[in-house]
């Protein structure tokens, strides 16, 4: 089931062949020209193609990174996204297939300074045990290398570094400012308005006892604001991992400076399910009034997946959704110093962290978890990689090798996240209206963002009262969409009648990737009997499969040639687009809809690891998967 219109017009910048099967009945005309200038094109006011983008990448500045050998800087990192060609650190030239259209470059604050001193062995290094140790392991490379970075960063998560250390490269030192000041001055010596948009940004690490519950953090401007304040850390005596430190921060800078900034949470399933709290808060506070008006001004977005893991939904939480084991990293905590149990689960995953933003929105007026998606490489090499055929790794220690899938992210007595299970992950793209600094954050600001693992499917999703089968006739789509309703990331306009909510939603292909399967919609909402819901809808799909007894679509195939690391797309769909109605509308019922377009299936990384370098590959690696996009949702609030 699909239907196709004649094309996607401002989903992409080329439009698609207008076939004679394709002309817009009378129904989807009438009106579309009346009162309108000559030109379709011409007065247009809404964003007409997504920028894609990463919100999070790191370079030999931030302490990991560059404990484990990255020598890369922030101009070698924008020179990347920009789509120049570079040496990595291990020697290898990489180059983006597609130029990024914007980044937000994001070194970690805490030991700002420390890793370039650490990589020449400084004598402010050097003059601590630790420091000494770590610099001899960092020389010795390798897997030394490997652990001396681990050590670093389980010392770190324990809040165990060297007094002077953290003294010298925190807040009101000058290893500190100078490198705050270099990260600032490098973004805008990159950013180029209109062409590439290089955003100042760095990540707040709070990971106490090695639970997750980092955020990155994005400005709306350049230097003259940036540089009148240094970021907030989170090492004590000198920060607060409790994210209410970090909300102060946000505040006092936006006073002081006149700017704008965002927070966005990522990884929530390595926090132990600390991530989405209902009642108490890791730091001993409870989710009430200032909690949930707090993170609904300061976090309108969640990077939902990336590197280390995919965090939409789970399976133990979302049992009759056959797509919800994807990625998933339900090990323990960052660092694996406390295994996962089930019970942590709902506090990990965005579709929970939305159906529990419905229950708290009914108990205290505001939704905490109100916010746009959005997807990332937290890639420590300095290169922004998302394409399973140019992966590049997390850190310098796994980039491309006949080794590196040999290589586990993190090992202990505990447990252990095999090298295998990196995930090639993901992107952001945002509907703007223009590829400017200004722009892209007040999309982020109204959640006008969705995001991928990876491939650049383009995806409208628009939410209103009235859309009709006419509407995926006309060529004017957005047209329509930003007309008669709301795109993603926004509330439905009050309810008209006794209607219920109907959708415009339109999905195409990466124009280089693989065809869509289907598309979802996956919907949450709360009872009457306050209980949290959540029902997944396939709504479009390829290949004229019939629904089965249960309901569901069948499978779409699998062409994939593992001996090749290949496939066709003699199956699934270019395109996807209808209108979809609620079938079951509950007026009264809190409720919130995102969309889901899936890939039919194409090789993991680890399959051109094997094509390129021989080698085998564990009996139980998965080797194929199906790559998504997830929008940001549309909200219904019932009216009073």
């Amino acid at each position: 089931m699909f239907r196709k219109s004649a094309c996607i017009i401002s989903l992409v910048l080329v439009p698609a062949v207008v076939g004679a099967d394709a002309v817009p009945s009378e129904d989807a005309a009438e009106g579309l020209f009346s009162d309108q200038p000559y030109s379709p094109y011409a007065q247009r006011t809404f964003p007409e193609r997504p920028l894609w983008g990463d919100t999070h990448l790191h370079t030999g500045l931030s302490l990991d990174a560059g404990a484990f050998g990255n020598t890369l800087l922030p101009d070698e990192a924008w020179r990347f996204a920009k789509g120049e060609q570079v040496i990595s650190s291990t020697g290898q030239p990489v180059r983006l297939s597609r130029p990024l259209d914007w980044m937000v470059l994001t070194d970690h604050t805490d030991l700002m300074g420390f890793a370039p001193d650490l990589q020449a062995g400084k004598p402010g290094v050097l003059s601590d045990p630790k420091g000494l140790e770590w610099y001899e392991g960092y020389k010795a490379g390798g897997e030394e290398a490997g652990k001396a970075a681990f050590d670093i960063i389980t010392n770190f998560s324990q809040m165990t570094l060297p007094e002077i250390l953290l003294e010298s490269y925190s807040p009101g030192a000058d290893a500190f400012a100078f490198t705050w000041e270099s990260i600032v001055l490098a973004a805008e010596r990159h950013n180029d308005p209109g062409t590439f948009t290089a955003f100042i940004g760095f990540e707040w690490t709070s990971v106490p006892k090695g639970f997750n519950l980092h955020r990155n953090v994005m400005l709306r401007d350049g230097p003259i604001r940036a540089l009148q304040m240094v970021p907030p850390v989170t090492q004590p005596p000198y920060g607060d991992t409790d994210p209410k430190a970090l909300y102060a921060w946000l505040e006092e800078y936006q006073e002081k400076t006149g700017g704008r900034a965002v927070a966005f949470a990522h990884n929530g399933n390595l926090s132990n399910g600390w991530m989405f709290p209902t009642e108490d808060t890791y730091h001993g506070g409870k989710v009430d009034e200032d909690y949930v008006a707090d993170r609904a001004k300061w976090e309108p977005h969640y990077e939902v997946t990336q590197i280390k893991g995919d965090g939409e939904a789970h399976p133990f939480l979302s049992p009759d959704d056959e797509f919800a084991d994807y990625e998933n990293w339900d090990v323990g905590n960052l660092d694996i110093t406390e295994l996962k149990t089930d019970d942590m689960l709902a506090g990990e995953y965005a579709r929970e962290a939305l159906k529990r933003g419905l229950m708290l929105e009914e108990k205290f007026g505001v939704n905490p978890y109100k916010f746009g998606m959005g997807g990332a490489t937290d890639s420590h090499t300095s290169l922004a990689t998302a394409e399973e055929d140019n992966f590049f790794g997390k850190s310098v220690s796994v980039e491309p090798s006949a080794s590196r899938i040999k290589h586990p992210f993190i090992a202990n007595d505990l447990g252990e996240i095999p090298g295998d299970l990196l995930v090639a992950s993901g992107y952001t793209a945002v509907w703007a209206t223009e590829n400017t600094r200004a722009a892209i954050f007040d999309a982020f600001k109204r959640r006008e963002t969705y995001a991928t693992t990876g491939p650049r499917i383009g995806l409208r999703f628009f939410g209103g009262w009235d859309f009709s089968e006419a509407d995926v006739e006309t060529r004017f789509l957005a047209n329509v969409g930003y007309t008669k309703g709301v795109p993603m990331g926004s509330d439905l306009r009050p309810r008209e009648g006794e209607a219920a909510p109907s959708f415009l939603i339109a999905a195409l292909r990466d124009p280089v990737g693989a065809n869509l399967d289907r598309v979802q919609v996956i919907k949450g909402w709360l009872d009457s009997e306050g209980a949290l819901q959540e029902k997944v809808y396939d709504i479009a799909w390829s290949d004229n499969r019939e629904v089965d007894q249960n309901g569901k679509v069948p499978a779409v195939g699998n062409t994939v040639d593992v001996e090749t690391a290949s496939w066709t797309n003699t199956i699934g769909t270019a395109e996807l687009v209808t209108v979809w109605s609620d079938p079951d509308f509950d007026p009264n019922a809190r409720a919130f809809y995102y969309v889901r377009a899936i890939e039919i299936p194409t090789p993991r990384w680890i399959l051109y690891d094997k094509l390129r370098y021989g080698i085998e590959l564990p009996e139980d690696a998965v080797l194929t998967h199906q790559e998504r996009a997830y929008s940001s949702p549309i909200w219904y609030t019932p009216a009073e």
